[in-house]
């Protein structure tokens, strides 16, 4: 059981965005590392996610506005650990990596790390996907001059500066949102890589046409935004931890 009691709050929190994985679910929680909160955000799901998530131990958040934006944001804003993660809840990505992923934040070397994912099969990752992703690293470099490899969507960064950028997308475009908002602040941003899982069930964004199409659309109107005058580094923020 993952331990929720307000009264030992966990050093870490894990936001899981959630819709419909009542499969994955029992994987996943297992998963998270001892002493860790789970927050499972349910966006909407039918299957019975939120009542498995909080009979196996997870903090349940209801996000009825649909997205994997709002989803996240609705985690983070829920979440009180100095330190927050994400992580898909597909089983894609084994939440034990997180251990790794969250070290460079905790020792305050690095601001965001990003998991970049290394698919263990090709069925994990289809081709036109990592042609996708491959092309987006390369529009962020351009944008932002940040050389990653791929926009993970397993991440951790500390809550406060987090909760600074002010995020505003509430769909596909968040995770973009966060790493462009953060390179434009200054803030020292890594990658490590990561295996990567064939999903539980059907990707809900690039598993139909209409969801891929969204999520460029997304992506595009996050690449145009003009950088924030006055933006404030990590280190910073009040409650940043440094």
């Amino acid at each position: 059981m993952i331990e929720t009691s307000p009264s030992s709050p966990a050093p870490v929190d894990v936001v899981l965005p959630c819709l419909d994985e009542a499969e994955a679910l029992p994987w996943v929680l297992r998963r998270v590392p001892a002493g860790w909160r789970a927050i499972v955000v349910d966006n909407g799901s039918t299957d019975g996610s939120a009542d498995i998530a909080r009979a196996l131990g997870a903090q349940v958040v209801h996000e009825p506005r649909r997205g994997f934006g709002a989803a996240c944001h609705a985690g983070l804003t829920a979440a009180t650990a100095d330190v927050v993660c994400f992580c898909d809840c597909d089983a894609s990505l084994d939440p034990a990596l997180l251990l790794a992923v969250v070290g460079p934040v905790l020792d305050g070397s690095t601001d965001l790390v990003l998991g970049r994912r290394r698919p263990v099969t090709r069925r994990a990752w289809p081709a036109h996907a990592r042609l996708a992703n491959l092309e987006l690293a390369r529009l962020i470099r351009r944008r932002t001059g940040l050389r990653l490899h791929d926009l993970g969507p397993m991440r951790a960064a500390r809550r406060a500066p987090l909760l600074a950028l002010d995020l505003t997308d509430r769909r596909s475009g968040y995770p973009l949102q966060m790493v462009v908002r953060a390179a434009d602040a200054g803030w020292r941003v890594a990658e490590t890589d990561v295996p990567y899982l064939p999903r539980t069930g059907r990707s809900k964004v690039t598993g139909t046409w209409r969801g891929t199409w969204q999520a460029i659309r997304d992506m595009r109107a996050v690449l145009a935004e003009r950088p924030a005058a006055g933006a404030v580094t990590a280190a910073t923020v009040p409650g940043a931890g440094r």
